[in-house]
């Protein structure tokens, strides 16, 4: 049911200009898919519509506006992920799940930013990291697990809570027997680690990731090196986890030492092991799911952070799959 125009001030033009986007592309964007009209004027933005669309558009530009005066960017996936956030938000849940579904305020403050979650999946993520000493967490790509992972770890490194954080994958497109590439260790699995560096660069200025990844405080090793060490005081993420053997997986769990935590992070969709061989992640889901203070969070494509089309494509991938009993391996 129609309602009367709200109005919505923003005191900073500057802000209010990066809210609507170029050429008022947010707006659109928002008109489209929630059937509401959008109008700027100065520095008022006037909304017309039916009342829980209204509210919606209302929340979701409130939402944004305070991301911006924090500092954070606002682009087409941060919008369509407001948007769908603020949307199942207001759906009506069942009482046993309403408390879960509550959304809690978290965020990661690092040395370049502060880093908030964008989906209510990502708030359970940051706040299981937060809270447990192993956490898994399996999902689509661009969900943000590892980004999240390695700001938490971050956050903790800067806070003085840990000594080291400790970066690993398993190098599965090289066989794991790097001895046959050339270069030294580093120049070897650089390539096979370029997510973790980035997701680095991302919470750190370029001459501190330098400076700690020579002093030892940041390690980044593939999986394999891991065998045989004990490690405390460190917070460790390791990445891919879909392509470690169970033995691996058995072999990283372990390693595990006091005041220490863990991320195991990996997409089932895209195990890359021979045939025939389990994957870790997988068998460490149905060995431990039931262990006390070990958190799963599953991820789906209303995680997706990327670009929109990212969640349609994975969204897309995953009906077919279902709909023809199989997966991409």
């Amino acid at each position: 049911m129609a309602v009367e125009p709200r109005f919505l001030e923003f005191p900073d033009n500057h802000l209010l200009s990066l809210l609507v986007g170029p050429q008022d592309r947010h707006l659109i964007y928002l008109e489209q898919r929630l059937g509401v009209r959008l109008a700027m004027r100065g520095n008022r933005i006037t909304l017309t519509g039916n009342e829980p669309e209204i509210i919606h558009a209302e929340n979701v530009l409130q939402h944004l506006y305070h991301q911006l005066l924090k500092g954070n960017q606002v682009d087409d996936a941060v919008l369509d992920n407001a948007l769908q956030f603020i949307v199942k938000a207001s759906t009506p849940k069942k009482t046993e799940d309403s408390a879960k579904d509550e959304k809690t305020e978290v965020s990661i403050i690092t040395k370049r930013r502060i880093v908030f979650p964008r989906s209510q999946n990502q708030a359970y993520y940051i706040q299981a990291m937060q809270q447990k000493e192993l956490v898994f967490g399996v999902g689509p790509a661009g969900t943000g697990k590892t980004y999240l992972a390695v700001a938490q770890a971050v956050s903790l490194l800067l806070e003085g809570k840990i000594d080291r954080i400790i970066l690993s994958r398993p190098a599965v497109e090289a066989g794991e027997h790097l001895g046959f590439l050339p270069g030294d260790m580093k120049e070897k699995v650089d390539p096979y680690l370029r997510p973790l560096y980035d997701a680095l660069h991302d919470m750190l200025p370029a001459e501190q990731v330098t400076k700690r990844l020579t002093s030892g405080e940041i390690e980044i090793a593939p999986l394999a090196f891991m065998r045989g060490r004990t490690l405390e005081n460190a917070f460790i993420i390791l990445d891919e986890a879909q392509n470690t053997t169970a033995m691996q997986m058995k072999m990283l769990l372990t390693r595990l030492g006091v005041y220490s935590r863990m991320v195991i992070n990996g997409d089932l969709t895209q195990i890359d092991l021979p045939s025939g061989v389990v994957s870790g992640l997988k068998s460490a889901i149905n060995i431990l799911q039931d262990v006390p203070d070990i958190a799963f969070i599953i991820f789906d494509e209303q995680d997706v952070v990327r670009h929109p089309l990212v969640a349609k494509i994975v969204r897309a991938y995953n009906n077919y799959d279902k709909k023809n009993d199989r997966h991409y391996e």
